[in-house]
C-alpha cells in the first residue's frame, strides 16, 4: 500500500512539474489569463465550430471552390506557403552537421520545431481540403501512380515528417529523461539530416512541378519550365528569414528561457541576413530569366504584369537591398525587418501562383469564403499554442544542464 502511495504521489509530481511547470493547477489556470490567450480562445470560439461544419456539411457549403477553382485558400497559403516558411529545419540542420557551421547550432532545435509543426499543420491544412480526407493515404499505398508529381510530395512530405520529429526527438527525450534513447537519436543525426535535405530539395521543387500541368491556365508572368527551381530556392530564403523572424520573437517572449551563454545572436543574425541576401539576388535574377525565356516583355504593362513587378521588387529586389545594407552596416535590426518583408514576398508569390494567376483569364474568378479564412487562421493559432507549449516545457532555446558537458 505504501509502495502505491509513493507511486501516486511520484506521478503527481512528475505531471505538476512536466505539465504544468512546476505550478499548482489552480496557479496555472490563473496563469493563462493574458490577453494573447483571450484572443485566441476567441479565434477558436469561431474555428472549431467552422471546422466540425466543413467536416459535418462538406467542402462545398464551406469554400468558394469550384471545377473551375478546385484550389483555393487552403492549398495556396496553408500548403504551398506552409511548406516553404517550415523549410528552416532542413536549411539550418544542412549549415551546422553537414557543413560544419557548429556557431549556428543554438538556432537548430527552434528552427527543426517549426518546420516539424509547420508540416504537420500543412497535412491538417490539407485534410480540409480533400473532398474525403479519410483517402489522404489512398494514391500512396493502394492505387500508387507512379508518374504523378502529387505521390512525390505526398510520400516527401510523409517521410520528411517522420524526420523531423526524429531530429526533435533528443530534446524531446531530454524533458523525458530518457538518457539512453537521447544517445541513440542523437547517432541518428547526421543521417536523419541528410535525408531530410535530400527529402526537401525533392518535394519543395516538386510543389512548383504541380503548376508546370498548367501552361494554360497560369498566368505566362508566372509560369515559367523553371518554376521548381523558383520554388526551391524561395523555400531555402523563407526558411532563414523565418529562423531570423522566429529567433526575433522568441527574444521577445521567451526571453527567459533563452540560456546560451557566450553566444551573439546579433552576430549569428547577420551572418543569416547574409545568406538570405545571396539566396534572394539569386531568385531575382533567375525570375527575370524566366520572364526572358518565355519572352513574355509584353505583359509587364497590364494590371497583373503590374502585380507581378510589386512582387518582384518589392518583396524580392527591396529585401535584398536591406539585407546587404544591413550585413555592411552590422545592423542585426534592419536584418530583422528584412526578414519580415521576405516572409510576407513568400506567401504573396505562393498566392499569385496558386490563385491571383490560376485561371486569370476566366471570368468565374475565385474568391475565399470567410470560412475558408477562419479555419486557416485557426489552424495558425493552434500551431503558435502548440508551439509555445513546447517551448516553455522543452529544452528549445537553451541547452539542458544535463547533457551540455556530454555534448561538448
Amino acid at each position: 500500500m505504501t509502495g502505491y502511495i509513493e507511486k501516486k504521489h511520484t506521478f503527481r509530481s512528475w505531471v505538476i512539474e512536466k505539465l504544468f511547470m512546476g505550478k499548482t493547477i489552480k496557479e496555472y489556470l490563473k496563469g493563462l489569463i493574458t490577453p494573447f490567450n483571450f484572443v485566441a480562445a476567441l479565434i477558436l470560439l469561431v474555428g472549431v465550430p467552422v471546422s466540425v461544419y466543413r467536416f459535418t456539411q462538406g467542402i462545398g457549403p464551406s469554400t468558394n471552390l469550384s471545377d473551375n477553382n478546385p484550389w483555393g485558400l487552403w492549398i495556396g497559403f496553408d500548403v504551398l506557403a506552409g511548406v516553404a516558411l517550415a523549410a528552416g529545419g532542413f536549411v539550418m540542420g544542412t549549415a551546422v552537421y553537414l557543413f560544419g557551421l557548429k556557431e549556428y547550432h543554438p538556432t537548430v532545435r527552434p528552427a527543426v520545431l517549426t518546420g516539424f509543426l509547420g508540416y504537420f499543420f500543412v497535412v491538417v491544412g490539407l485534410c480540409f481540403d480533400l473532398g474525403r480526407p479519410w483517402r489522404l493515404p489512398y494514391p500512396m499505398f493502394v492505387s500508387v501512380g507512379v508518374t504523378s508529381v502529387l505521390l512525390l510530395v505526398g510520400w516527401h512530405v510523409a517521410l520528411y515528417l517522420a524526420t523531423q520529429f526524429v531530429e526533435f526527438c533528443p530534446a524531446l527525450f531530454e524533458w523525458l529523461g530518457l538518457k539512453n534513447f537521447r544517445k541513440w537519436v542523437i547517432k541518428l543525426t547526421v543521417g536523419a539530416t541528410i535525408f531530410g535535405a535530400i527529402l526537401s530539395t525533392l518535394h519543395q521543387s516538386a510543389l512548383g512541378a504541380l503548376f508546370l500541368l498548367t501552361p494554360g491556365k497560369l498566368h505566362p508572368l508566372w509560369y515559367s519550365s523553371f518554376l521548381p527551381v523558383f520554388f526551391l530556392i524561395s523555400a531555402i530564403v523563407a526558411g532563414i528569414s523565418m529562423v531570423i523572424f522566429e529567433s526575433m520573437l522568441s527574444h521577445r517572449v521567451f526571453g527567459n528561457r533563452i540560456n546560451h551563454q557566450g553566444v551573439d545572436f546579433d552576430k549569428l543574425t547577420l551572418g543569416l541576413g547574409k545568406a538570405a541576401a545571396i539566396g534572394l539576388f539569386a531568385y531575382f535574377a533567375l525570375k527575370w530569366v524566366g520572364v526572358a525565356h518565355d519572352n513574355r516583355w509584353d505583359l509587364l504593362n497590364t494590371p497583373l504584369g503590374h502585380w507581378f513587378l510589386v512582387e518582384v521588387f518589392i518583396f524580392v529586389f527591396f529585401p535584398c537591398l536591406l539585407f546587404t545594407w544591413a550585413v555592411r552596416k552590422s545592423n542585426a535590426a534592419l536584418v530583422r525587418f528584412a526578414s519580415i518583408i521576405t516572409v510576407i514576398g513568400i506567401i504573396i508569390n505562393r498566392i499569385n501562383v496558386a490563385i491571383v494567376g490560376l485561371n486569370w483569364n476566366l471570368e468565374d474568378r475565385y474568391f475565399p469564403h470567410w470560412m475558408e479564412f477562419a479555419v486557416t487562421i485557426t489552424i495558425i493559432t493552434v500551431g503558435v499554442l502548440t508551439f509555445r507549449w513546447i517551448v516553455n516545457r522543452m529544452p528549445v532555446l537553451y541547452e539542458h544542464p544535463e547533457y551540455k558537458e556530454i555534448d561538448q
